[in-house]
């Protein structure tokens, strides 16, 4: 007859070897975003739905917006914060520019409609 314990001990053995084998195959993962600028993990991860990045970080706060690029499209916190980031910066209003010497003074009120004919 068999002993259960025997059993038991008959499968540490080949246990040990496949939990060795399965954390080296995670230690060994890479992080392919790493080193990557905010510019270019957008241009390869998300350019293919976003045609430009403007308008995607709008009305958001940084910290959900970090936590939504973590969780779906970004491989670590770190490039999800440097994606944010970029986002938020794109976002920004440009610069006014100053006013030219000599440029026409913008119209107080638009041009009212073209009168309709009746046929």
């Amino acid at each position: 007859m068999i002993s259960l314990f025997r059993l038991g001990r008959g499968l540490i053995a080949p246990l040990t070897t496949l939990a060795a084998v399965l954390t080296a195959t995670v230690a060994a993962a890479q992080n392919l975003d790493a080193g990557k600028s905010p510019a270019k993990l957008f241009a390869d991860g998300c350019a293919t739905c976003h045609r430009t990045p403007r308008g995607l970080a709008k009305g958001r706060f940084s910290l959900t917006l970090i936590w939504f690029l973590k969780d779906h499209y970004a491989t670590s916190s770190d490039s999800a914060k440097a994606l944010a980031a970029y986002l938020e910066s794109v976002d920004e209003p440009p610069p006014r520019a100053a006013a030219k010497p000599g440029a026409k003074p913008p119209r107080s009120s638009p041009r009212p409609p073209k009168a309709v004919q009746s046929q």
